[in-house]
């Protein structure tokens, strides 16, 4: 009989599910939940169940009952599938195998969030590229992509949008963007973006006046592209040397974080003159110039950034290149205005504010604010149309870097440090702390809410907190 009914279920199309967590930061990338979500548990308390996982950085995507994660483990990429319920492991399905990218010590190679329509499962890995399953774990299709130039890894997750995958690949060299179609895989469009060197962030996919805009977070600009053709919308300049944090969005303003070393004024890095610094090092006279010929420093520390095409050397035109990121790089966060055309740099700025900067966590607008997490455990909040702040720099008593996004629902905010430290806070204008407590693990990845549950992916577990209804009397 069990034989039978697994054969029956074979032979018949998966219907499509509900998308309720359907990619990195929630619905729309927005990071907003719509349940009510929890405010009292912990390690032991009000856990609803905790699974290992395996190593991966990469957060939980849900639809219907299905949670979908990767990770790295034996040398190998997986996507796993698990049960919502009880976090069971339906499946497993490994990805080609071939050479694994290099990563930064705090990252993986399973570190972009799989997305999901309702219909399949879809996943990026820089190692390989794209693939999709359907909820039983069969492939559906593959799309190989190079590896990223990049020493620290992949960070991007894949966005969905209609039957179209976008995946964004910033690298040191040869960046571009790609979107394929959900059902075959096929390349739908796909565009250059020699400009643009390293970074990290999720693209952001900007809903308003029934149009949608991609946004993407990239080195020194935020640009704009037409969903349908990949064709550039906008530019906006003066952002950081690398994005690390996605893009959110109110009704009528668009919110950007961005830091990073040496764009702050009276703190940035200055590279002196290729041929002044080329004649005092250079040892041999080649034209270019080897990391030990370079005195300790800043720019040194920097050196296989500089070095784009990661042959162990740079030359004037590396040089050349990385002085004017370093001139033209600016941290801040920034709210810009719809419709706009062209270089919107001086004409779309609503505002912007250059205090406590987020590096990693992407901002979050909800209930008329926008709220920012600092390493460090600084927690600020804005009014989204003014930009005034209603608190700046308010300890959470949660020390750490912040690698994780916060989350809301409910009128509360969901942080989570490194160390594992999460702080429910209030919304609202004034500063209140409504919970706080430990998952004895690092975490990095960002958390998931739906329903009563929120979902927290730590070094090698995924854990589900919910907390008991009220007994009617």
């Amino acid at each position: 009989m069990t034989s039978w009914f697994f054969l029956f279920s074979l032979s018949f199309p998966v219907l499509a599910l509900d998308p309720m967590w359907p990619q990195f930061r929630g619905s729309g990338g927005t990071a907003i939940g719509l349940g009510t979500g929890p405010v009292n548990f912990g390690y032991t308390t009000n856990q609803l169940w905790r699974v290992a996982v395996g190593p991966g950085n990469s957060s939980p995507c849900i639809t219907g009952d299905l949670i979908f994660l990767t990770t790295h483990e034996s040398n190998r990429l997986w996507t796993i599938c698990l049960n919502r319920q009880d976090g069971k492991e339906m499946w497993r399905a490994a990805a080609p195998e071939g050479p694994v990218e290099k990563t930064h010590t705090l990252g993986s190679p399973a570190t972009a969030s799989p997305a999901t329509d309702g219909e399949s499962v879809y996943v990026y890995f820089g190692s390989y590229g794209l693939l999709s399953y359907d909820f039983k774990g069969h492939e559906l299709w593959r799309k190989p992509l190079p590896q990223p130039v990049v020493e620290f890894g992949a960070s991007a997750s894949p966005v969905v949008r209609g039957k179209m995958l976008v995946q964004v690949c910033d690298q040191d060299l040869g960046s571009f963007l790609i979107a394929v179609n959900t059902r075959t895989g096929e390349t739908i469009w796909r565009r250059e973006r020699p400009e643009f060197r390293r970074s990290f962030a999720t693209p952001f996919v900007w809903v308003h006046g029934g149009m949608d805009e991609l946004i993407v977070p990239g080195s020194i600009w935020l640009r704009s592209y037409n969903l349908n053709d990949g064709s550039e919308r906008w530019s906006f300049s003066g952002t950081s040397r690398v994005a690390c944090s996605s893009p959110t969005a109110s009704e009528f303003l668009l919110f950007s974080a961005s830091w990073n070393v040496g764009g702050d004024e009276g703190a940035r890095i200055s590279m002196p003159p290729w041929e002044e610094y080329y004649q005092a090092h250079n040892q041999d006279q080649d034209n270019r110039l080897s990391l030990p010929e370079m005195e300790a420093g800043p720019v040194r520390d920097r050196f296989s950034q500089i070095d784009l095409n990661k042959d162990g050397f740079v030359t004037a035109e590396e040089w050349k290149n990385m002085a004017e990121m370093f001139q033209k790089a600016g941290n801040a966060l920034v709210a810009i205005k719809p419709d706009g055309e062209g270089d919107i740099t001086g004409s779309h700025l609503a505002w912007r504010s250059t205090r406590s900067l987020p590096y990693v966590a992407s901002p979050l607008y909800y209930s008329n604010q926008v709220y920012t997490v600092k390493n460090g455990g600084l927690m600020s909040a804005y009014d989204a149309i003014t930009g005034n702040p209603f608190f700046q720099d308010e300890r959470l008593n949660a020390p750490g870097d912040y690698f994780a996004s916060p989350i809301a629902a409910d009128g509360r905010i969901y942080l989570v440090s490194d160390r594992g430290h999460i702080t429910v806070l209030a919304a609202g204008s004034q500063f209140k702390i409504l919970a706080q407590t430990e998952m004895k693990e690092t975490t990095h990845a960002t958390p998931a809410l739906v329903d009563d549950t929120i979902y927290f992916r730590t070094e090698s577990h995924l854990t589900a907190f919910r907390e008991p209804t009220p007994t009617k009397l």
